[in-house]
């Protein structure tokens, strides 16, 4: 009986013994991870303290430890707003356009060069198709603009040609969330393959070799080995993007929205910039972003739940 009671205090103290040699004897590496620890730290956890300002009638000059505390109040305000129903209604659908167009993409373009054979010839698409991540998305929205203006655009030109009418494509509300998630795509695509591509690296090329001695051609290749070799990468980046739904990128709707595109564009991000930083509504949009963090935790944690019973492919 003595030595039962003892026995799990025993295992757990060996168990602390083992790890701290594990330690001492890798702590080179421990001491390498220093800095990463005190990034997130400092910049990831310790500002999630300044989430009470939600909670808060915030002022910069009472701090967070003197100003009035108004309980769910900005919360009710912001759902009492029927104007804000319509900026979520605008983050999703475009949110949606990302994951049904954009998501793909990367996926499919790294399936296309992968088929490339010629090395001279892959890795130039691959440095062209790489470019446009580097460019912010102001020389973005220029080349837009020299694209589609009314008076000197490339289109414009090209429409007049066919003596046609210039369309203001950049301005025209119904086309501004197929403009923006376009021109997203285009800017990310080759960067977002290289994830891809790495993934496609690592199928044991064998299960192609086996794939053609029972007769599969190139689509049943890619269908039963392919895609099945790229199923983990999808899954994990999937369901980080729906964790992230309510987030569609400040600066690419920022920079692309007009007052003619506002109804179809203003979104949770640009609203909290325009109600926060020009505005000084600090507690407001400070609910928004806690607003944005709650739902997306929720949909993360459902949709991992789902995709491990699905496909056996979680977070964790």
């Amino acid at each position: 009986m003595e030595f039962a009671k003892k026995g799990p205090l025993r295992q757990r103290t060996i168990h602390q013994e083992s790890f701290w040699k594990f330690v001492r004897k890798n702590h080179a590496l421990y001491i390498m991870l220093i800095p990463v620890v005190m990034y997130f730290l400092i910049f990831k956890y310790l500002p999630l303290l300044g989430s009470v300002i939600a909670f808060q009638e915030y002022n910069i000059f009472n701090g967070l430890l003197k100003s009035k505390w108004v309980g769910l109040y900005w919360f009710e305000l912001m759902f009492s707003n029927p104007y804000y129903g319509k900026i979520i209604w605008n983050t999703l659908i475009i949110s949606l356009y990302q994951i049904v167009f954009a998501f793909p993409a990367p996926i499919i373009l790294a399936c296309l060069l992968n088929e490339i054979r010629m090395m001279t010839y892959k890795r130039t698409i691959q440095t062209v198709l790489y470019l446009p991540h580097f460019l912010s998305w102001t020389l973005v929205y220029g080349l837009a603009f020299m694209l589609f203006s009314t008076e000197s655009g490339l289109a414009t030109a090209m429409l007049k040609l066919l003596e046609q009418d210039a369309v203001s494509i950049l301005g025209v509300a119904d086309y501004f969330r197929t403009v923006v998630v376009s021109a997203g795509i285009w800017k990310e695509m080759g960067w977002s393959a290289i994830i891809f591509l790495a993934a496609l690296s690592g199928i044991n090329p064998s299960l192609y070799e086996a794939a053609t001695i029972d007769g599969a051609n190139r689509w049943k290749q890619f269908l039963h080995v392919t895609l099945p070799g790229l199923l983990p990468a999808i899954m994990i980046l999937l369901l980080l993007k729906i964790g992230n739904i309510m987030d569609v990128g400040f600066e690419q709707i920022f920079i692309f929205l007009t007052p003619t595109t506002t109804e179809v564009g203003e979104v949770l991000d640009t609203y909290a910039y325009k109600s926060g930083i020009i505005g000084g509504q600090y507690s407001f949009t400070t609910a928004i972003g806690l607003f944005k963090s709650v739902i997306g935790f929720i949909l993360l944690l459902g949709a991992n739940a789902a995709s491990k019973a699905a496909t056996g492919e979680s977070l964790y």
